[in-house]
């Protein structure tokens, strides 16, 4: 399989009045799964179409392996598609869903039906290729799909918030198939969604939208414990924003306080006398027994939710969102109780 780099430069699509795509650089390395993440609205869908040569940019350019491909019409583009929808043709096998494109461009028969059913393989479906996709459940609809556009052997492949019409046990598997097929073939994969668990799970490099621009980009881990900003933060997991104060500072250095709670954290952000602070819920501790550098709080909800405890608290600097996996001796309502914060668990944000 081929595997190519794709690369926005300056790249903004508009719709009339409306912006979609906001001056936008970026690149997708050859080889790796990026995820565009992000809400209704905040561009994503129409950057994947911009690479598919369904939109043409307003401004800027796109290029995949150094070809400016900017004004080329998609089926000059080398780059196949899975859609939301799956799109499969409703009066056609599985066999001839998955051989059509290679049909379209000519390729002699034997050949195309040897790749279809090696294909097919490939996606676990080789004793489905007589059945219609009505015979199918959405699961293997969604197989047929990506089997279909990986059969050209595309350049790029991309997916539109693929697994949105699945039940949540079956997007798991379907997503964990999906990532593992891109390793397998070593294929330039984009993959657009608004849900940042899966984004999380099975990408290499994570570009978080929103408004049409590029909020932040980076590795899943690092956008999940180093967020920039208010938006990044809540959107890629669960986070308490509040307010803490700079005492001092040495260089990067800096002695914040919050609530009471002193810290020692570094960072390369020129701060304020007060800043905003990230805390994830599971790097906030919950224990009965006052101890040195502790906030006190009150249990004003609990929630089981089989693998662990969610606890909403009040405490001096407001309400906190925590998670506990101690499910055994659990915290009860209204209980008085302490909380200690984990350095690792708190991240300044730019804004």
């Amino acid at each position: 399989m081929k595997k190519s780099k794709v690369k926005f430069i300056n790249v903004t699509k508009k719709f009339k009045e409306t912006i979609a795509v906001d001056n936008v650089s970026c690149s997708f390395e050859p080889g790796t799964l990026t995820t565009i993440l992000g809400p209704s609205g905040c561009g994503k869908t129409t950057s994947l179409r911009l690479i598919a040569g369904l939109e043409r940019a307003t401004q800027g350019s796109i290029f995949i392996d150094g070809e400016d491909v900017t004004l080329l019409p998609a089926t000059d583009r080398d780059v196949s598609m899975v859609f939301q929808s799956y799109a499969l043709f409703p009066h056609m096998s599985v066999v001839e869903n998955v051989s059509y494109g290679l049909k379209m461009i000519n390729v002699p028969k034997e050949e195309y039906i040897q790749k279809s059913f090696e294909t097919l393989k490939l996606v676990g479906l080789e004793s489905y290729e007589k059945r219609m996709p009505s015979e199918l459940s959405g699961g293997q609809q969604q197989r047929v799909a990506v089997a279909r556009a990986i059969v050209l052997e595309p350049k790029v492949l991309l997916f539109d918030e693929p697994l949105s019409n699945l039940d949540a046990k079956l997007r798991r598997q379907v997503r964990e198939d999906i990532r593992e097929l891109q390793q397998e073939l070593d294929v330039t994969t984009i993959y657009v969604t608004h849900d940042q668990e899966e984004a999380l799970a099975i990408s290499d490099k994570v570009i978080v939208m929103n408004n049409a621009v590029i909020a932040q980009e980076g590795r899943p881990k690092d956008l999940y414990n180093n967020p920039k900003t208010t938006f990044v933060a809540n959107f890629i997991g669960d986070a308490n924003i509040i307010k803490a104060r700079i005492e001092t500072r040495n260089e990067n250095n800096y002695d914040i306080n919050f609530g009471g709670i002193q810290m020692k954290i570094s960072s390369n952000i020129d701060l304020k006398d007060s800043v905003s602070i990230a805390l994830r819920p599971e790097t906030i501790e919950i224990i009965k027994e006052k101890t040195n550098n502790c906030m006190a709080a009150k249990i004003i909800n609990a929630s089981y939710v089989g693998s662990c405890y969610q606890y909403v608290v009040s405490s001096s600097v407001g309400e906190l969102f925590i998670v506990s996996n101690e499910t055994i001796n659990h915290f009860k309502l209204n209980e008085e109780v302490f909380l200690t914060f984990n350095e690792s668990g708190v991240t300044i944000l730019e804004d």
